[in-house]
């Protein structure tokens, strides 16, 4: 019985109203669960959509940040400033880590000519040792796109 409600509800789903032209998020069924999986979008189509808004100029506080010691399984986090140095509005459209260990937060709305906004890299440390250098690409609508911040940490034991 199952295994028809099943059918059903993909056929349901397939005949359902869809937008034209966006490709369907794939979905993943395990056992009695459904899991969407969002859809992979390219370096390239990122840089374009971050280049399809007029180019602004942008500076950062810093592009490296290095967190010095921490102990194993401590989750730290640093924010980069960002400041609009063009005449157009500065638009973050996506930070992108380089692992899962690294969760981005970012200002979201657009950044007025001479205003800063922020982006905030938080790490966390629990499955490494030693040495360690991560970095994050940032989407923005600027010439040089992408730009990649980075950070260190030596993880103690």
């Amino acid at each position: 019985m199952k295994k028809y409600f099943l059918l059903f509800a993909l056929a349901a789903a397939a005949v359902s109203c869809k937008k034209e032209n966006q490709p369907a998020d794939p979905v993943v069924i395990a056992g009695d669960s459904e899991v969407v999986a969002p859809a992979m979008v390219s370096q390239e189509d990122l840089v374009k959509e971050a280049k399809s808004k007029p180019l602004t100029n942008l500076a950062l506080s810093e592009n490296h940040h290095d967190f010095g010691k921490i102990k194993k399984g401590e989750k730290v986090a640093h924010t980069y400033t960002v400041t609009n140095m063009g005449s157009n509005p500065l638009i973050i459209s996506q930070v992108k880590p380089g692992c899962g260990c690294t969760a981005p937060e970012y200002t979201t709305e657009p950044i007025m000519p001479g205003k800063t906004g922020k982006i905030t890299l938080s790490f966390d440390s629990t499955n490494f040792d030693g040495l360690v250098n991560k970095q994050a690409e940032v989407y923005a609508n600027v010439e040089k796109a992408p730009i990649t911040i980075t950070f260190s940490a030596n993880i103690q034991p």
